[in-house]
C-alpha cells in the first residue's frame, strides 16, 4: 500500500466523533436505556468538549472524579479509552474500552474503538473478533466497516478487506479516506479498471495531488506510460512535495526519457537539498546518459546525505566502476559500504574495484594485496557472483599466475556463459600458456557473442526499474545485507 494510505490506517478517528458520542448517549437517555451508574449528560459534557479540543489532560482531570464515583459508567470508560488511544497509549486505553464494552455489549462504537487499539498493539486475532462483532451489530455503520477493511489491509488480506471497504463506500460515498483506501486496494489486487473508476469518482469531489499520483500508479501498472507520466506531473505541480518529484522523475526514468528525468530530479533536489533519493535520481539519470563522472559526483552527495544507507553506496559503486575518474573519496565511501554491509558480496567487490582503479599500471603491491583479499571475500560470500570471479581472474593474470586465472575465468563463464569479456580474457590467457586450440575456441565464442551483444537499452531499463523498486519498497538504512548479486 502507499505511504499516504498507510498513514491513515487505524489512526484516523471518526469525523464528528464528539457530536456522535453526544447523540448516542442522548438517545440512550431518552429511551430510558441508561445502564445503572451512568452519569447525567451535563456532568460528562465538559470532558467531551475538552476531548474534542484535544485538551486531553483537561479531559482526564474531569473524568477521573467521575470514574471514582461510577467505575462502570459506559460514557466515562469509553471516553477515557478514546483519550488514551488518541495520545498513543493504547495499552492504557484497552482496559477502559473493554469496560465500556462490558457495560454496553451492543455498542458498535466501543467495540470498534477497542478493535483499533488491539490492532495497534499487535493483538490481531482479538482485534478481528471485535471488528467482526461490531460489523455484525452495525452492518450499516460506516466507521466499523471502514476500520475493519483497513485492518485487513494492514495484515495483508486484500480480498477480505475489499468487501468491507465497499460496504463503507455504499454507506458514505463521499468519504475521501475510504474511497482512497478502496482504490489503493483495487490497485494492489490488480483490479486496475475498478481502481481507476474509484479514483475518477473521488476526483469529482476531491481533486488532490495524491489522487493524481495514485492514478499514475494505476496507469503505470496498466502499461500506459504516457498517461502515468502526465498524472505524476500533475501531482507534482499541484503539490511539489519530495515524494511527488520522486514519482515523476522515476516514471520518466522507467521509460528512458532521460533528459526530462534529469531535469525533474535536479529541480526536486534543489527544492529538497537534503533528499538522498532525489540526489540518487540525479545520479541514475546521468548514469543512464553515460555521464558517468557527473553521476559519481551526484552519488557522492547522496552518500553524504545518508551515511548509514547502503543504497547510495551501491549506486556509487556501479557508476564509479564505469567512470574514467579516479577518486580517493569514492574508495573512502565504499570502504564504509563494507562496514555497513560486511556480509554483502557486492560491497567487498566494489570496494576492491575502487582500490584497483587507482593502482592499475602502478606498483602498489600492498593495495593489490587488499584488492585480492576483498575479491576473494566476495567469492566466498557469494560463490555465484560471476563478476567477482572474473576480476579475481584478471588480477591473477596480471600477476602471471595463469593456472589460477584460468580456473577463475572458467568459473565466471560457468556462471555467466555469455560473458564476452570472460571468453576474451580466457582466450588471451590460453595464448600466453601456448594452448593454441583452446585459445582459438575461446576467440571464436568471443566473436560470436560480440556480434550478438546489443542489449544496452534493456540493461538501462533494468537499472531504472531496480532503482525505483529499491527506493520505493525498501526501508532506508542497512538495506543490502544479503549475499545475493
Amino acid at each position: 500500500m502507499t505511504a499516504q494510505s498507510t498513514g491513515r490506517r487505524l489512526d484516523a478517528r471518526l469525523p464528528g466523533l464528539v457530536l456522535l458520542l453526544t447523540l448516542i448517549w442522548a438517545v440512550a437517555f431518552a429511551q430510558d436505556q441508561k445502564p445503572q451508574g451512568e452519569l447525567p449528560d451535563q456532568e460528562i459534557q465538559p470532558a467531551i468538549e475538552a476531548y474534542g479540543a484535544k485538551q486531553y489532560d483537561q479531559a482526564l482531570a474531569r473524568l477521573k472524579p467521575l470514574l471514582a464515583r461510577s467505575p462502570d459508567a459506559f460514557q466515562v470508560n469509553e471516553l477515557m479509552g478514546l483519550i488514551y488511544a488518541a495520545g498513543g497509549k493504547d495499552e492504557i486505553a484497552i482496559p477502559f474500552l473493554k469496560a465500556a464494552v462490558r457495560s454496553q455489549p451492543l455498542s458498535v462504537s466501543a467495540r470498534t474503538s477497542l478493535a483499533i487499539s488491539l490492532a495497534r498493539m499487535g493483538h490481531d486475532s482479538l482485534a478481528e473478533a471485535e471488528f467482526k462483532k461490531a460489523t455484525e451489530l452495525g452492518p450499516s455503520n460506516f466507521d466499523a466497516n471502514h476500520k475493519f477493511g483497513e485492518f485487513y489491509i494492514h495484515i495483508g488480506k486484500l480480498d477480505v478487506a475489499i468487501p468491507y471497504l465497499e460496504a463503507a463506500q455504499r454507506i458514505d460515498s463521499s468519504s475521501y479516506i475510504n474511497g482512497y483506501d478502496l482504490a489503493t486496494a483495487y490497485l494492489e489486487r490488480g483490479d486496475f479498471e475498478k481502481a481507476k473508476q474509484q479514483i475518477t469518482a473521488l476526483m469529482h469531489e476531491h481533486e488532490t495531488a495524491e489522487l493524481h499520483s495514485l492514478l499514475g500508479d494505476v496507469d503505470e501498472k496498466s502499461g500506459k506510460p504516457v498517461e502515468s507520466v502526465n498524472e505524476y506531473q500533475r501531482a507534482a505541480h499541484m503539490d511539489p512535495s519530495e515524494a511527488n518529484f520522486f514519482a515523476w522523475g522515476s516514471e520518466l526514468l522507467l521509460h528512458l526519457a532521460l533528459e526530462p528525468a534529469t531535469e525533474v530530479f535536479k529541480i526536486g533536489s534543489e527544492r529538497y537539498p537534503q533528499s538522498a533519493r532525489l540526489q540518487i535520481g540525479v545520479g541514475i539519470s546521468l548514469y543512464a546518459r553515460s555521464s558517468y563522472d557527473k553521476a559519481v559526483s551526484a552519488f557522492l552527495r547522496a552518500c553524504d546525505l545518508a551515511p548509514d544507507d547502503a543504497r547510495p553506496l551501491l549506486f556509487l559503486a556501479k557508476a564509479y566502476n564505469i567512470s574514467t575518474a579516479e577518486s580517493p573519496e569514492v574508495s573512502e565511501r565504499l570502504k564504509r559500504y563494507v562496514q555497513i554491509a560486511p556480509r554483502n558480496a557486492e560491497a567487498h567487490y566494489y570496494y576492491a574495484m575502487s582500490l584497483w582503479k587507482g593502482t592499475r599500471g602502478k606498483t602498489k603491491q600492498a593495495d593489490l594485496t587488499e584488492v585480492k583479499a576483498q575479491l576473494k571475500t566476495a567469492t566466498v560470500l557469494n560463490p555465484t557472483f560471476p563478476d567477482a570471479h572474473l576480476q579475481l581472474a584478471n588480477l591473477y593474470a596480471s600477476e602471471q599466475n595463469f593456472p589460477a586465472a584460468i580456473a577463475e575465468y572458467k568459473q565466471a563463464i560457468t556462471l555467466q556463459p555469455e560473458s564476452v569479456e570472460a571468453h576474451y580474457r580466457l582466450a588471451q590467457t590460453y595464448v600466453r600458456t601456448a594452448e593454441k586450440e583452446r585459445a582459438a575456441a575461446e576467440f571464436a565464442i568471443f566473436e560470436r557473442l560480440h556480434k550478438q551483444q546489443n542489449a544496452e537499452s534493456e540493461r538501462q531499463r533494468k537499472e531504472m526499474r531496480q532503482f525505483v523498486y529499491t527506493m520505493n519498497e525498501q526501508p532506508s538504512g542497512h538495506s543490502a545485507q544479503d549475499n545475493s548479486h
